[in-house]
């Protein structure tokens, strides 16, 4: 019943990533290629700004939402279900009117004395247009995933996606150019905010509202002030170290093209900007099964099932282990004809890409471990570990990327973009170890560590044989004015990389690294799959002959 409560949560978000990373590649490749990585530079540099300000306006808040009402529902008390959503939600819209006008104002230092690119003034205005609806989507999902309702999560993402592609293609094909892109994210986060407010009104606001009624054994009694402002302070006290963690994860992942836009072009911004999000794909899945675990844990911790938490905890790191480590390395391997086919023109990222593809690899594995921590109720844990990983990076970026000397003398060479990668990757590792360990130590958890070498020996053998396979016939750049050719080429790398997924799990399969809740979780994704259910069931069917 453990492993099937995270698997189908985990599984569900994880079905909804993909389709949004797909969307996502369409996103960027359209804004690549019709900005140019001059103008994509540009636009690169407004994304963490959006980010950073939706953030701030949700102040660590949905997260909250999620614990809470996770926690209130597992124990019956409707009633304060019902006020955290009212209270939350007043927080967020106010901090997000009062961010907007706070975004507006900055746009010009920034763009002017910061980036040093008038060009930027107005799409950084236009940053302010999103926050408003962006919190109430925030908001939204906080609630859905409190209540473990994945699908709901899965439906709002679809539709902020689809509406942001459609409308920024548009309006950059309408001359309006980056700023074009920032205003259709707008739209975007408008439609987004209506639909998901839709979803929650007539799936759990309604409900709640008439089981509270029915219920309440004295009706006309209210929530008193002093108690709302005791909800805030508790909303705020949990919230607080998931916002100042979440800002530190921003930091972690934009520090790198903050840092290439001040010393750089922003040619380069748009050469590092393009592979960081191609390294980000393994994300998904750790970002799948953190959603899924937080709640989780906080229900199984409210019922002080030790067992049961040990069990999550555990399901949470070999899922996110098993999917990710073998991805990781494949980018890593495959980064330059992964570039070359996706994104032409983009090329000299490649270094920046495999640098980013085993950095981005630590960061997922801090990711399970930060919701754990949440779950627990310890959010400081990733809180100060991400403050001393962010110092770090922020101090050698700033010495890598420009490089450093003394009197004319060269001490650190200039890495450019590869050195904000590896700036990356080293503070990410730290944050890793960090956060896993303080997290297990205050759950009083152990990891199943010679299960997680057999998946480390089966990534490493399968990312040896791959390193030696050919891969020169996948870059586009011989197939110049030939599609057909460039259609092939991209089969081609397609094609390797199955051989690379089998021999992966041929593997780790032979070492005796396959579990059969494994092969359950694997089936359960299988039903889900439409028409090639029938292969992966058989499949399935095969590695449970072997699993363990």
């Amino acid at each position: 019943m453990a492993d099937t409560k995270i698997a189908k949560g985990s599984i569900l978000i994880l079905l909804g990533s993909m389709i949004f990373r797909v969307g996502g590649f369409i996103y960027r490749f359209a804004m690549a290629t019709l900005l140019g990585p001059a103008g994509y530079g540009i636009f690169i540099l407004t994304l963490p700004i959006i980010a950073v300000l939706q953030l701030s306006a949700e102040g660590g808040i949905p997260p909250a939402i999620a614990k809470y009402i996770a926690q209130y529902d597992a124990v019956g008390q409707k009633d304060m279900v019902e006020q955290i959503i009212r209270t939350s939600a007043k927080l967020v819209i106010s901090l997000g009117i009062i961010l907007s006008i706070v975004i507006y104002i900055l746009a010009e230092p920034l763009a002017l004395y910061l980036f040093h690119n008038p060009e930027a003034i107005l799409p950084f205005q236009c940053v302010a247009l999103i926050t408003p609806f962006s919190v109430i989507v925030g908001e939204m999902k906080g609630v859905f995933q409190g209540y473990y309702e994945m699908n709901f999560i899965n439906v709002t993402k679809a539709v902020e996606q689809s509406s942001t592609i459609i409308f920024a293609v548009l309006l950059v094909l309408a001359n309006f150019y980056i700023a074009g892109a920032v205003i259709g994210t707008a739209i975007g986060y408008m439609i987004t905010g209506l639909a998901a407010f839709l979803i929650f009104h007539k799936y759990i606001w309604v409900k709640l509202k008439q089981h509270n009624a029915e219920g309440q054994e004295h009706p006309g009694e209210k929530f008193t002030r002093r108690k709302e402002l005791s909800l805030i302070k508790m909303l705020f006290l949990f919230s607080i170290p998931v916002y100042l963690t979440s800002l530190g994860e921003l930091f972690m992942y934009d520090i790198g093209t903050w840092i290439i836009g001040v010393f750089m072009t922003s040619e380069y911004v748009g050469f590092y900007g393009i592979g960081s999000p191609i390294a980000r794909i393994p994300l998904m899945i750790s970002m799948a099964v953190a959603t899924a675990v937080l709640p989780a844990t906080a229900a199984a911790l409210s019922t002080e099932n030790r067992h049961l938490l040990n069990t999550y905890i555990n399901q949470a790191f070999r899922y996110v282990t098993i999917l990710v480590l073998p991805m990781s390395l494949g980018i890593a391997v495959f980064a330059h004809p992964i570039l070359s086919l996706l994104f032409p023109g983009y090329e000299m990222g490649t270094g920046a890409l495999q640098i980013l593809a085993i950095g981005m690899l630590f960061f997922t594995l801090y990711t399970v471990s930060a919701s754990v921590a949440q779950g627990v109720g310890k959010p400081v844990i990733p809180m100060i570990s991400l403050a001393i990983a962010v110092a770090i990076e922020l101090g050698l970026s700033v010495v890598l990327v420009p490089g450093y000397g003394i009197n004319g003398v060269t001490l650190i060479p200039e890495y450019g973009i590869n050195g904000a990668a590896l700036a990356t990757t080293i503070a990410t590792f730290v944050l890793m170890v960090t956060v896993a360990w303080g997290t297990l130590r205050q759950a009083k958890t152990k990891l199943e560590l010679k299960n997680l070498g057999k998946i480390v020996v089966a990534s490493l053998l399968m990312a040896g044989i791959l390193y030696f396979v050919p891969t020169i016939y996948a870059y586009t750049s011989f197939y110049v004015g030939m599609p057909l050719a460039q259609v092939l080429a991209l089969i081609y790398l397609i094609l390797v990389a199955f051989v690379g997924a089998f021999l992966y799990i041929v593997i780790l399969t032979l070492i005796g690294g396959v579990k059969k809740s494994d092969v359950n979780a694997f089936l359960k994704l299988a039903r889900r799959l439409g028409p090639l259910e029938p292969l992966f069931n058989k499949l399935g069917s095969i590695l449970m002959k072997y699993a363990v």
